[in-house]
């Protein structure tokens, strides 16, 4: 018997592999590159770039008009919100679709992006109508995954428009995997730390911790001098007075000092940890928790936002994050960058409304992205990103750094961890190296899991020096 099933997993495999270097049909988007469908995708990935939804800027720019977000390449000729292609249908065809119906067929239904990799030979304008016709690369046999016993299938498409220009190519690599092999899911992996200790709340106190509930940081005000005091006190050391209200912070600070305690560990706190002192724009301090960031990348005089928080706590606390870097308004030239040079951290807040938003922008209908039933029952704890989103938002953390007119050349990624809802993964960024006006920059994305995504993206940039 069991030789019987290893002779029929070998013919499988082999009949899969035999695949390998079959070319599928042309697919065609359904739309041209339109305004509409680029603003539905920078909005849900928060992307501001003024060369995707400025159409007075952009005229004025290197692009001479809107152009499509070059992360969006495979956006346009996903199939959306139509029936699916049955798999009889698929296995009688050719390429990626025959395989993948095969594989379905065989009971590796569900399916998990895993590595992309674009490579930009120019921009999508408004108007383009792209095509893509996809190469069957490899087939792998059959391994086993965290998510589940699978093959892992890669592809490389090439990109044109109406006219037969060359606009990119994607190799693409997703795990097919049968639902209920793997280990995620399992109550171990997601398990949370123990609860944190209840504070002591008195009548002096109760109205800070009242607002943390309403999500609001409130600092006690004297009503007499109307100076600050953090924490509460009794009678007020400006004027002696003991009447006092409060004032609502803006949730906007700077980290004073810092210290990632050791010893002795406290599971409730979800070590390594960072406590800072934070110093708040309107001038008090308060000791909390620097979340969202690598212990080793916080630094004294970074700026910090507010985050409140049940974490792993029955009431909502205080803690501070990063805050996201702003978009540059001018464009890097490369004589200003060296290799080794850093890009700040950027928290990434992940919540259900981003991961359903992005996957419909990106017209990826696959329900493990938007219903949360059918993805537990396909082998996950929750719904996840997709890894278009992920590519977006890779593409939106170099290019806020270098700049609107940085032209992509480049963008590969490979995934780890899953972003589920609840959690925030923050970008890391290093300049790799820089020649002849290209640079490349290695990111990171880390959530509480560990590493989402790791890849690199290569820019084309203005040489020389900034003017002025």
């Amino acid at each position: 018997m069991e030789a019987d099933a290893e002779a029929k997993a070998s013919e499988f495999y082999d009949r899969i592999r035999s695949r390998v270097g079959e070319t599928g049909e042309m697919e065609m988007a359904r739309d041209a590159v339109n305004p509409a469908m680029i603003r539905h995708w920078c909005d849900a990935m928060e992307d501001h770039n003024p060369a995707y939804t400025d159409p007075e800027w952009a005229s004025a720019s290197v692009h001479g008009g809107l152009v499509a977000p070059p992360a969006m390449l495979n956006a346009w000729t996903m199939r959306g919100l139509v029936p699916p292609v049955p798999a009889e249908a698929r296995q009688a065809s050719e390429g990626a679709s025959a395989v993948y119906g095969e594989l379905d067929a065989a009971g590796y239904t569900s399916v998990v992006a895993t590595n992309s990799e674009h490579e930009y030979d120019r921009y999508l304008k408004v108007g383009d109508l792209i095509q893509g016709r996809g190469r069957v690369e490899d087939v792998s046999a059959e391994k086993t995954t965290a998510l589940g016993v699978g093959h892992f299938v890669t592809t490389l498409t090439e990109y044109t428009n109406q006219d037969g220009d060359s606009i990119g190519r994607m190799r693409f690599r997703i795990l097919k995997f049968r639902p209920g092999t793997g280990r995620m899911g399992e109550a171990g992996d997601m398990a949370p730390p123990p609860p944190r200790p209840e504070p002591g709340i008195s009548r002096d106190t109760a109205f800070f911790w009242d607002g943390l509930e309403a999500g609001e940081l409130r600092i006690q005000r004297c009503e007499q001098c109307g100076s600050l005091h953090h924490p509460p006190v009794v009678r007020c050391p400006s004027c002696g007075s003991y009447a006092f209200d409060y004032q609502v912070a803006s949730g906007r600070g700077t980290l004073y000092s810092h210290v990632e305690p050791v010893h002795p560990p406290f599971a409730a706190f979800d070590p390594p940890y960072v406590v800072g002192l934070v110093e708040l724009e309107e001038g008090t301090r308060l000791i909390t928790n620097v979340v969202d960031l690598d212990p080793e990348r916080v630094e004294i005089g970074m700026p910090l936002e507010l985050v409140v928080d049940r974490r792993n706590s029955e009431r909502n606390l205080p803690f501070f994050r990063p805050v996201r870097p702003e978009r540059r308004q001018t464009t890097l030239r490369s004589g200003e960058i060296k290799a080794g040079d850093v890009l700040g951290p950027c928290p990434v807040p992940i919540t259900a409304t981003l991961i359903v938003a992005t996957a419909i922008a990106s017209r990826d209908y696959q329900d493990v992205h938007h219903d949360r039933e059918l993805a537990v029952l396909r082998g996950s704890p929750d719904i996840f990103m997709n890894i278009l989103t992920t590519s977006g938002l890779t593409s939106r953390y170099v290019t806020d750094w270098a700049g609107p007119e940085a032209i992509l050349r480049k963008l590969s990624i490979r995934l780890g961890a899953p972003n589920y809802p609840h959690d925030t993964m923050t970008f890391y960024g290093a300049v790799n190296s820089v020649s002849e006006g290209r640079v490349e920059v290695g990111v990171q994305g880390i959530n509480k899991l560990g590493p989402h995504v790791t890849g690199t993206v290569e820019l084309e940039l203005p040489e020389g020096e900034a003017s002025g």
